[in-house]
Formats: C-alpha cells, structure tokens, sequence
C-alpha cells in the first residue's frame, strides 16, 4: 500500500522545468560591479596607451575609435579635412564605429567619415557626456547571459550586435547602404549619385547612365541626400549645360 502511494505522489508532483540558460559559471570578478567596471576601463586605456607608444603610427586610428566607442549615440564635433584642403565641421550622433571611420546620424542624412580625414573630434559644449539609453537600449533581460554562454548565435542573430563586437570597414558598411542618393568629397572634387556598390578598391555611383568610380582610398567626406538637393543638384546641372548651350549659338 505504501508503495503505491508513493508512485501515485511521484506522479502528480509538478514537473521542473530546467531553464534554457544554465547560471553563470562563476563571479566575473572578486571585488564589487562598480569597482570591477572602473577596473576594467582603467585597464583598457593602460593598453590602448601602452599599444600607441609601441607603434606610434597607430596613434590616431585607435585614439579616434577608443573615442568614438565612448561616445556612442552620443553627439560630437568632429572637424575633418574636405575638398581643397577647406575644413568641415560635423556635428551629429556616433551611429557605427568602424575599422577605419566613423558614422554620424542627425535629423536629416547619415554622414561617412574617414579617420585619415579627421582633425580633431570633441563633444559640444553644453552637452551632457551621457547618452539617453532609452532611445537606442536592446531590451533583453537575458542578452548577457546570452552573450557568455552562447556568443557567436546571439551577436550572428542581430545586426546592431554584429556592429558592435566586430569592426567594419568602410566599403563592408557602404555594401549594406546601396540603392541611397549620396555625395562624396575627394580632395580635388565632389560627385554625387545613387550608390551601386562598393569594394575595397573603389566606390561606385551612378547617375542616369552615367558611372563614376571613386577610390576608397581618396574619400574625405560622404553624406546621404535628400529628394530637394537631388532636384537642385540637377537643376543646376539643367542651366549650367544650357548656358553653356547658348555661349556656343552666340559664337557661331
């Protein structure tokens, strides 16, 4: 009788249900979060620094990108070189920090620039050193569990994580954008059309039937345009060959 009580209870006690996510295997650290967090990034500029002594060509590829990683989705200023050696000055939210440039986003176009083309870079003034982590925050409870146990399948599954963890390349991130109106700056001159495509070579636009071919290497300063500039862009294009048009007439 004993047994069969003891099978019947076995039976209509409530099943666990193991969780998907194992616990972590032990503490990141041995000290507190805070004193761990401020640790670690007192670490990461002792490298950062220790790199740059070695190697000083490197200097402001990794000073720019350490910077532009702090200040992301953050507002900045950065003042770069443009065409004819005249200065630009940007001021926009870090987007995408890249292997060898950065993204900037405001109200109105994206903006691509190069770090070999940069000067100098700084946050306005007045502006808090804080970003608004409501407006660009992944909310998953569990996402850095996920990113310890199970790494590769988590950042593979979302694009911003891809961005995030693993540095693109100028060409790799204006491969993702094809299809949108932008203007390109060299140092000598400015095109502007749809962009076809790019590779590590070159950059390609096309307007009407009409291809340029820009080296990846000459780019200054790249921004998206809008539907009025296109028209005005080509509005100007429309009166400078009629004039033209017409200086010939008058000479004949």
């Amino acid at each position: 009788m004993s047994e069969e009580f003891s099978e019947l209870a076995a039976d209509r006690q409530p099943e666990v249900k193991t969780p998907s996510f194992p616990p972590y295997s032990s503490p990141t650290s041995a000290v507190s979060a805070e004193e761990t967090r401020i640790l670690t990034e007192y670490i990461q500029q002792k490298n950062l620094f220790h790199v740059i002594s070695r190697d000083e060509s490197r200097r402001k590829t990794l000073l720019l990108k350490q910077f532009f990683k702090m200040k992301r989705h953050q507002q900045v200023v950065i003042i770069s070189a443009g065409k004819l050696q005249a200065q630009i000055t940007t001021e926009g939210k870090v987007a995408t920090v890249g292997r060898n440039f950065v993204m900037l986003t405001d109200l109105k176009k994206r903006i691509w620039i190069p770090y070999e083309a940069i000067d100098s870079a700084t946050i306005p003034f007045g502006f808090p050193t804080y970003s608004t982590p409501h407006q660009h925050h992944i909310y998953d409870n569990q996402l850095q569990q996920k990113l310890v146990l199970r790494f590769g399948a988590t950042v593979a599954a979302k694009d911003s994580l891809i961005r995030q963890f693993f540095e693109e390349t100028l060409h790799t991130n204006l491969s993702t954008w094809k299809g949108i109106w932008v203007e390109v700056d060299t140092a000598e001159s400015s095109f502007f059309g749809k962009l076809k495509g790019a590779s590590k070579t070159e950059c390609v636009l096309k307007r009407f039937r009409k291809e340029h071919r820009i080296p990846i290497g000459e780019i200054r300063y790249m921004t998206t345009i809008g539907l009025f500039s296109q028209w005005k862009r080509f509005g100007k294009q429309v009166t400078t060959a009629f004039s033209r048009t017409i200086k010939r007439w008058r000479a004949w």
